[in-house]
């Protein structure tokens, strides 16, 4: 995913921005074959949340749950970091909040002078 697509990615390829907040990419070095069984568990755990939501089932909502944070651990999107250098994690946090608040003031569309609409 580049940056100029519908979520940009940080030009370390460590997080994508959706609505302003970072959110962390899957391990890179992952497998291809390895990443695309992992995605298809963490799909079917989200499934299995809606089942169970809708179903009123509490019990099988947790289990769900505790299914979609495993496959996200997995791929490297929770838990301990996947890169090495021994920066901070900023998952889940305003990216203005974060060092890369500049990058990504630069990506926003400048405003339209008034009265030039």
């Amino acid at each position: 995913m580049t940056s100029s697509s519908k979520y940009p990615v940080t030009p370390d390829g460590r997080y994508f921005v959706v609505a302003g907040r970072l959110w962390r990419t899957s391990n890179p070095a992952l497998v291809p074959d390895t990443r695309q069984v992992l995605v298809g568990q963490l799909m079917t755990a989200r499934r299995q949340v809606g089942a169970a939501k809708k179903a009123g089932d509490a019990a099988a909502e947790r289990a769900a749950r505790a299914a979609v944070d495993a496959a996200k651990r997995s791929l490297g999107e929770r838990g301990p970091v996947w890169w090495t250098d021994g920066a901070p994690d900023y998952n889940r946090r305003l990216v203005v909040n974060t060092p890369y608040a500049a990058w990504y003031a630069a990506l926003q569309p400048a405003p339209l002078a008034e009265g030039l609409q």
